[in-house]
């Protein structure tokens, strides 16, 4: 009995998350799933046909939008591990007794809506706003340069969102690192960047993965950013789903498209672990 009841012990205290997840993700995906092969419309209703025609539609209609939104993603993620891993490798090796300091002042915007900082962020990106129109009042940028309604201010957008969500996993790894380790690396004539190569970044790679997946998945498919900072011309797929749910009421198509770009990112999850090595990433984890 003692055997048994040692045995079950983790799946009983597991049970609750997985309750958890089955209630709150299995079921809505299953029902969006069953939506998606539906027909009809809002005023008529909606009558399941097994239209499985509606996703070569909404691939051939939004290839661009998705596209454009997996460049984003991955533009966004790039910056993010370009401005973040620094980031969380000197708070984790120099931030000495400030370090939950940093991080809070890291954290603080998360205290304000994602709608009211993008927002900021558009009156700061303005053509006579603080930042453009102080460079050109000082000759250094032209009177007719703009980044809003552009590309480039969407991917900065994403990158200032999740960015965060970069600098923590890295963060809870490096934080964890034996300085020793590295001391030792320069004990055997090893330059800073040969011990950050052969040590520091090997050893930070679950949480450079984990931070990938947390910023790459949400930003490729976010729409807050591309409706106040991008223009017409930078429509990401997250606001055309938004737009057939709660503008046009086509559940089904809106419902297909969720489940294109889930498959692409599940695809491209999957590739990612794959060419990193989830086996080398949970090894060094371990170690």
């Amino acid at each position: 009995m003692a055997r048994e009841r040692t045995t079950a012990t983790p799946y009983l205290l597991a049970m609750p998350g997985w309750i958890w997840l089955a209630a709150f993700f299995v079921v809505p995906i299953i029902g969006m799933l069953w939506m998606s092969l539906m027909t009809g419309n809002i005023v008529t209703g909606f009558q399941p046909t097994f239209n499985f025609g509606v996703y070569p539609q909404v691939i051939a209609t939004y290839w661009e939008q998705i596209l454009r939104s997996l460049a984003y993603g991955l533009c966004a993620t790039l910056l993010c591990i370009a401005i973040g891993y620094p980031l969380a490798f000197w708070i984790a090796f120099h931030g000495g007794r400030n370090k939950a300091t940093y991080l809070l002042l890291l954290l603080l915007p998360f205290f304000v809506s994602q709608i009211l900082r993008t927002i900021s962020w558009k009156f700061l990106l303005a053509d006579n706003g603080v930042i453009l129109g102080t460079l050109k009042s000082a000759g250094l940028l032209p009177d007719g340069a703009h980044v809003l309604s552009t590309s480039t201010a969407v991917v900065f957008g994403l990158a200032y969102t999740f960015l965060p969500f970069m600098v923590l996993p890295i963060y809870a790894v490096l934080e964890r690192v034996d300085h020793r380790i590295v001391e030792a690396a320069h004990d055997l004539y090893a330059s800073r960047i040969q011990a950050f190569v052969r040590v520091v970044l090997p050893l930070s790679l679950p949480g450079l993965f984990a931070g990938v997946l947390l910023v790459f998945v949400p930003s490729s498919a976010d729409y807050v950013n591309a409706s106040v900072l991008g223009g017409t011309h930078n429509t990401m797929i997250g606001n055309i789903i938004q737009s057939q749910y709660l503008v046009n009421n086509a559940y089904p198509v809106a419902s297909a498209i969720t489940f294109v770009l889930m498959a692409i990112l599940l695809v491209g999850i999957f590739s990612y672990a794959k060419a990193l090595g989830t086996e080398q990433v949970m090894e060094v984890q371990a170690k």
